[in-house]
């Protein structure tokens, strides 16, 4: 077993060895709660979650923090009604709210985006909000090692110094000279106009609950600062793997790397970065109205058939949403439940009695093929081409009548269902009498079409099949036989 990943600040995919033996530490950023969630926020927590799942399965105890940024100057905004709604949000949903309200509003709506898709909860969870002196002492480290200062107005804000840093740059791979000024406040308190806030001081205007006393001034944490302090708190100043979204490679994870090793922290030792989602070729903007969120997806949708259209790419790359996309990913869960609904139903009474069982545990029997994809980079494309091989050689086994090799099939795709998470979203196959009837019924059915079909009565042959259709009954025809779904929706 060689595990390999891309690390971004090397560029290069690298053996992964993990800091601790048999632990695996990961940070991976998670939502701002100013509205409510994008795909790309639901992509990027799908995409960690397969990792952690793989290195979970791979034998590895994976300490896992996923961060909630609830103070910030668009959440300060929109608590102040200076915004326009969000996505499946009318303009009557406006409503004038305290900030610390609307954040965790907000947040709440993340979590159930999350568990609505099977994304596992993290092993913690941490505020911004509950780490204040965490971040007053980074902000001090910093300061005394001569790469902050105060600001030069008075303010009350403080800024990292990022020309006393010879390698800020090194993750994006840009000179200094070649950057934007930082936006995050006035130039004029700044030596440089691409040093950014560590402390925003209290400005006229924002509520006095959104500040908190400092040693420079009443205020509150910039962005950056607020993952080093909770990264360090949480997994120390080394830890395995820091992820996020491809967007966050500039300005904020090149402002936190700098920050934390400016600070003495080895900090991460991978950094990876799942792609975006766009549109049909296009950058999704509500400006231009070609936007799909979540909420969209599963009016359209199963939650099973969005996670696993979300969670089809490879996390590096981008994934286009197209009209089309969520009718194939519903054709794809579809055979992959036609046959476990069939070798549930066909097999022996002990494996219907651990059907449940099967569902939700691993047992170490994912495909070589499968597990080579994953490791080299989580390859998902790759690792579910195994798993449609799997279906179609256990339907073979199924029609053949050969048990065993069915069973090994139904639990293979079983475990590879877990590492994928589409398991944790709805069990892709029910054991009771109502399912018991109809597959003995089906099954009738399509033994008499196939006799059918061998003495070539080809309008009995259809007939059969029409009236399985009528009946919200899908049936596909392949080398090796006749399967059976149910349409969904």
């Amino acid at each position: 077993m060689t595990l390999r990943f891309y690390d971004t600040a090397s560029a290069e995919v690298r053996d992964f060895v993990p800091l601790i033996p048999g632990r695996v530490s990961l940070y991976y950023c998670g939502a701002t709660v100013q509205g409510l969630p994008h795909v790309g926020h639901i992509r990027s927590a799908i995409a960690f979650d397969q990792l952690t799942r793989w290195l979970e399965y791979r034998g590895f105890r994976v300490t896992v923090v996923r961060n909630v940024t609830d103070i910030d100057d668009k959440i300060l905004a929109k608590s102040a009604l200076s915004f326009e709604p969000d996505f499946e949000e009318s303009p009557d949903d406006i409503r004038e709210e305290e900030w610390w309200a609307l954040a965790y509003r907000y947040e709440q709506a993340f979590l159930k985006a999350y568990d609505t898709l099977g994304v596992s909860r993290p092993t913690y969870e941490p505020r911004a909000t509950g780490h204040i002196p965490e971040m007053h002492a980074l902000i001090q480290q910093l300061i005394d090692r001569g790469h902050a200062y105060p600001a030069l107005d008075d303010s009350g804000d403080v800024y990292f110094d990022v020309r006393s840093w010879n390698r800020y740059g090194s993750l994006t791979r840009q000179k200094i000279d070649d950057m934007q000024g930082a936006p995050d406040a006035d130039p004029r308190g700044k030596k440089d106009p691409r040093d950014f806030a560590l402390w925003k001081g209290h400005k006229e205007g924002e509520p006095t609950t959104a500040s908190w006393v400092s040693p420079w001034g009443t205020g509150r944490p910039g962005w950056h600062l607020e993952c080093s302090a909770m990264v360090t708190k949480y997994l120390g100043t080394e830890f395995d793997i820091h992820g996020g979204g491809l967007d966050l490679r500039f300005p904020h994870h090149e402002n936190e790397m700098a920050q934390s090793q400016a600070a003495g922290h080895a900090f991460a030792n991978f950094w990876m970065h799942n792609g975006m989602v766009t549109y049909q070729g296009e950058k999704m903007s509500k400006s231009i109205g070609n936007t799909v969120s979540p909420a969209e997806m599963l009016e359209l949708a199963s939650p099973r058939v969005v996670r696993y259209y979300l969670g089809q790419a490879q996390y590096r790359s981008v994934l286009d949403y197209q009209p089309t996309s969520l009718q194939e990913a519903a054709a794809a869960v579809e055979r992959i439940d036609g046959f476990v609904a069939r070798a549930v139903r066909t097999l022996s009474d002990s494996v219907v009695s651990g059907a449940a069982e099967l569902l939700f545990g691993t047992h170490g029997q994912v495909p070589d093929a499968f597990a080579a994809a994953m490791d080299d980079d989580l390859n998902v494309p790759q690792a579910l081409a195994a798993l449609h091989d799997t279906v179609r050689a256990g339907n073979t086994a199924l029609t053949a009548g050969d048990n065993a090799a069915a069973r090994a099939a139904l639990d293979s795709v079983t475990d590879m269902l877990h590492v994928l998470g589409l398991n944790d979203v709805a069990a892709p196959a029910r054991d009771n009498q109502a399912d018991a009837a109809l597959g003995v019924l089906v099954e009738a059915q399509l033994g008499a079409r196939a006799q059918a079909r061998a003495t070539k009565d080809w309008a009995a042959s259809d007939a059969i099949r029409d009236t399985l259709t009528a009946a919200g009954v899908i049936v596909e025809d392949g080398p090796d036989g006749a399967s059976w779904s149910l349409k969904r929706g």
